[in-house]
């Protein structure tokens, strides 16, 4: 109502006859009956009451009384990239449901850079923070304030240890080898990604064990490491499609982008995707069964990473202990890798 100035907890509580303590935790405690702040009948003419007005909760007074932000830091290589924007809401999505908000920050894989992010993070006082661009070192996470702020990992892993939820990144490489394998390719090759993200070094070395396993080992020059990008995709798949006496029947992009530019150079050389030429990726993002062929891919549960990321989160900033999680990945047969389509592999 304008001209009244805006709504508080104590002209609510005014109206309503109660004192304003009663009415400050029916409005900012938690509203899933874990925590009595008032009998069912005051709660809902309070809440009811708050709606008519139009009140809303001020987030930094709340911070005050708590000493909590309500603020989560996500990190992020580049939020463009479709597998960190789905994450990113799943981590949003998780958040927001225990009446926290998010927000995102680009690293571009700089070491450097993610240092400053962190520390620009660490200055916001949040809560806790989502680091979504480790690298297998961890160099990064050596800060000061990550010893004293709570964080989890997200989508990569370090090998130090710390706290992650990720993709079984070793067991999504298998699964792509066991399909190829079982369509008779014993010469194949590997877009390995960068060597510094837990994601191609794992993907990669569960592709190379079961090949290995099958007495059938890659040597080193079958594993070209690239960017997770397009770009990167097609220059390592033109170095290991460039001799055609020694041509690799199948290929394994440790991502869908880098399939999608693997994909390019095999169309540049004449291949064609499923015939002479097998392909799968990783992540299955939702263009790449779109595709004029199909592509083969390993689906990875990307946003309920960022959910189960906040969760493990929240867990430790109550103080709990927790562990690393591993979520299963499916292998999406399609056409590109030219066996039975519409598969879903566990």
């Amino acid at each position: 109502m304008a001209g009244k100035g805006p709504v508080t907890l104590q002209s609510i509580a005014e109206q309503l006859g109660l004192h304003v303590s009663t009415v400050s935790r029916v409005l900012n405690g938690r509203q899933d009956g874990s925590t009595r702040a008032a009998s069912g009948d005051t709660a809902r003419r309070i809440r009811n009451l708050a709606d008519e007005l139009g009140y809303r909760p001020n987030p930094l007074a709340a911070g005050l009384r708590t000493r909590r932000s309500n603020l989560i830091g996500v990190l992020v290589p580049r939020l463009s990239e479709i597998v960190m924007a789905t994450i990113y809401e799943g981590a949003e999505e998780a958040a927001a449901a225990h009446g926290l908000s998010v927000f995102v920050t680009n690293t571009h894989d700089d070491p450097a850079l993610q240092r400053e992010r962190i520390a620009m993070v660490l200055a916001r006082r949040v809560d806790g923070l989502v680091i979504g661009d480790a690298h297998m070192d961890g160099a990064a996470l050596d800060l000061p304030g990550l010893r004293t702020t709570p964080f989890v990992l997200v989508n990569r892993r370090t090998s130090a240890g710390h706290t992650s939820v990720t993709c079984d990144d070793r067991l999504g490489g298998r699964l792509v080898a066991e399909h190829l394998l079982a369509l008779g390719h014993r010469s194949v090759g590997v877009v390995a990604g960068e060597p510094f993200a837990s994601t191609g070094a794992d993907r990669t070395e569960g592709f190379v064990e079961r090949y290995r396993e099958a007495g059938l080992p890659l040597p080193a020059s079958r594993v070209v490491h690239s960017s997770f990008d397009t770009a990167g995709g097609r220059r390592a798949a033109l170095d290991l499609l460039s001799a055609p006496e020694d041509r690799p029947t199948a290929l394994f992009a440790v991502n869908d982008f880098a399939a999608i530019g693997a994909a390019g150079a095999a169309r540049d050389l004449g291949l064609r995707l499923g015939r002479d030429l097998a392909l799968a990726g990783f992540n299955d993002t939702p263009l790449v069964a779109e595709l004029p062929v199909p592509l083969t891919s390993v689906r990875s549960p990307m946003t309920e990473q960022g959910r189960r990321a906040v969760h493990l989160l929240l867990r430790r900033i109550a103080g709990d202990e927790i562990s690393s999680e591993v979520l299963t990945p499916r292998l999406m047969a399609r056409e590109s890798t030219g066996g039975p389509v519409g598969a879903a592999l566990l």
